[in-house]
């Protein structure tokens, strides 16, 4: 939030002794009460800005904690298994919740292709940990998210041009939380850039893959259907200039940084 300082005009001189009885007493100028409580000549006060700056840094310290244990985590596959680590990753998440707790997360900073860092998520994981079922390994694994359009695209990449994405539809429930509902997945370009030599084996993988990836969110779409009042949600606990730290209904966690690019369907 950015705070707004009002400044007074230059400071008047020291006014002279009084010696005329005949002279008006000038009346007294009405004070502003936001310089009052800002200090003298409407600056802010030190000890606001000393406050302010121990929270950046608090921040700070807890985001590279966490983006420092989840370096090696291969996106979260290293830690599936791995109650230990996942605890202290956890752990950090929520320190960095903590310090996100009284922010909007919301609002048009929210929109923006984040690419994913670390996830809980089993559906994506799985797709990550399997991408030889596509002759390739999965590339950067997106979130795009467009608030005033209220959209967002969940998106896999498998380079050169392969792409598996979900789209959904999006409305801001609270200042941190965001209720979705999926309305499509896609399977696309699976096959734009197999050579005709790999044949019909190769064929088969795509289609195996493209089945497999929509009988991941099965659960998801039978839950919706029998559950009128499930509304699919997140809530970006944590964000800044640099990275999103999510958790959704079911207890997952998302870190997502600003990817260098935009993603366009």
């Amino acid at each position: 939030m950015e705070a707004l300082f009002l400044h007074s005009s230059s400071p008047c001189p020291p006014s002279s002794p009084n010696f005329s009885s005949s002279r008006r007493t000038p009346p007294a100028r009405n004070l502003d009460a936001s310089r009052i409580v800002k200090g003298r000549r409407g600056r802010p006060n030190s000890t606001s800005n000393s406050i302010a700056a121990s929270v950046r840094e608090s921040s700070r310290l807890a985001r590279d904690d966490l983006l420092g244990l989840i370096a090696d985590q291969e996106r979260g596959i290293r830690t599936i298994g791995d109650e230990s680590k996942r605890a202290q990753i956890v752990r950090a998440i929520d320190a960095l919740g903590d310090e996100g707790k009284d922010t909007v997360t919301t609002g048009p900073s929210l929109s923006g292709t984040w690419r994913m860092l670390w996830t809980t998520e089993k559906e994506q994981l799985f797709i990550i940990r399997n991408a030889r079922l596509f002759g390739t390994l999965a590339g950067d694994v997106l979130q795009v998210i467009d608030v005033e359009g209220r959209s967002l695209n969940n998106v896999i990449t498998f380079p050169p041009s392969g792409v598996f994405f979900v789209r959904s539809g999006i409305q801001i429930a609270s200042p941190q939380r965001v209720n979705f509902r999926k309305s499509l997945f896609s399977f696309l370009n699976c096959l734009r850039d197999f050579s005709t030599d790999k044949g019909i084996l190769q064929i088969h993988k795509c289609c195996f893959a493209g089945f497999r990836l929509g009988a991941s969110f099965a659960p998801f779409w039978t839950r919706m259907a029998n559950e009128p009042s499930y509304t699919p949600r997140f809530e970006s606990i944590y964000l800044d200039d640099k990275i999103r730290v999510a958790k959704d209904i079911r207890g997952d966690y998302l870190v997502v940084d600003r990817a260098p690019y935009s993603w366009k369907e």
